[in-house]
């Protein structure tokens, strides 16, 4: 369920980062939200792919899951705030629905963006 090109790991008090502006769509548009990811200065490897939570998705109590349709618009009624041990349940059931392409993974305390859950067929 989770393909990813980075570690996925938080950033440990006191090591050095990077902080970028990010907006996880190509076009601008009133939804394409853009915020801050925090990168490491060291190198890492690359988290596994695979269907288990990242670990970056465990440190949290919870996040906001919320799907888009293939126009990169918000489907409404998909948002919710889900405990960190739901994320995969939900995400499952999100993807099932035809009108929801991928989802985003957010801090439910700030809205920063996480990870993009996609169907294994459409990653791009």
């Amino acid at each position: 369920m989770f393909h990813v090109g980075t570690c996925l790991q938080d950033v440990a008090d006191g090591e050095d980062y990077i902080v970028l502006a990010y907006r996880p769509f190509l076009d601008l548009q009133p939804y394409a939200e853009t915020g801050p990811i925090f990168l490491h200065c060291r190198p890492c490897e690359r988290a596994i792919e695979g269907d288990d939570t990242p670990p970056i998705l465990k440190t949290s109590p919870d996040y906001i899951l919320r799907g888009y349709g293939g126009d990169n618009r918000i489907v409404y009624g998909t948002g919710q705030v889900t405990p960190s041990s739901e994320i995969a349940h939900y995400a499952q059931l999100m993807l099932k629905r035809r009108d929801v392409a991928y989802i985003h993974v957010r801090s439910a305390r700030n809205n920063c963006y996480q990870v993009r859950i996609e169907r294994a067929d459409r990653r791009r």
